[in-house]
C-alpha cells in the first residue's frame, strides 16, 4: 500500500510540475510576442502603442511568480515611458529581462529570435528580423549592432 502512495504522489507531482513548465512556456512566447512589438516600434521612433504590449508583458510576467519579477518591474518601467528617450532606457532594462528569461529557457520555445547588441549604448536587444533594426537609436542609426545570438 506504501508503495501505491508514493508512486501516485510522483505522478501527481509529475504532472504538476509539467503544468508549470507548459504555463512558463506559454507566458515567455506571449512576453517576447509583445516585447518584439515594442522594439519594432522603438527602432521606427514611435512610442505609440508600446504602453499596452508593456502591460501585457506585465500581465505574463506575473504569472511566473517571482521568476517574473524583472519582467514586471521592467515592463511597467516601459508602460510608464512618457517619451521616446525614456521609453528607450526603460526599453534596456526589459531587454536584459527578456534576455535572462530567455537564456534560462534556451530559447527553445522562441528559437526563431536572434539576440543583438549595440556597442553605442553597451545594451542587447531581441528582434526577428535578418537585418539589424537598433531599438535605442532607432532611424538615426537602425543598423548599427551586431547579432550574438
Amino acid at each position: 500500500m506504501g508503495k501505491r502512495i508514493i508512486l501516485g504522489t510522483l505522478v501527481v507531482a509529475s504532472v504538476l510540475a509539467g503544468v508549470t513548465a507548459v504555463q512558463a512556456s506559454d507566458a515567455l512566447k506571449a512576453i517576447v510576442g509583445s516585447y518584439l512589438e515594442i522594439q519594432a516600434k522603438l527602432a521606427t521612433d514611435k512610442v505609440d502603442g508600446i504602453k499596452p504590449a508593456a502591460e501585457a508583458i506585465a500581465a505574463q510576467a506575473a504569472r511566473l511568480g517571482t521568476d517574473g519579477d524583472a519582467l514586471v518591474k521592467s515592463a511597467t518601467a516601459v508602460a510608464a515611458a512618457a517619451d521616446l528617450k525614456t521609453a528607450r532606457t526603460a526599453f534596456g532594462d526589459l531587454s536584459d529581462a527578456v534576455i535572462a528569461a530567455g537564456k534560462a529557457d534556451g530559447w527553445k520555445d522562441v528559437p526563431e529570435v536572434k539576440v543583438a547588441y549595440c556597442p553605442m549604448v553597451k545594451k542587447s536587444w531581441v528582434q526577428k528580423e535578418a537585418e539589424i533594426r537598433n531599438p535605442y537609436y532607432g532611424t538615426a542609426m537602425l543598423t548599427c549592432g551586431t547579432f550574438t545570438k
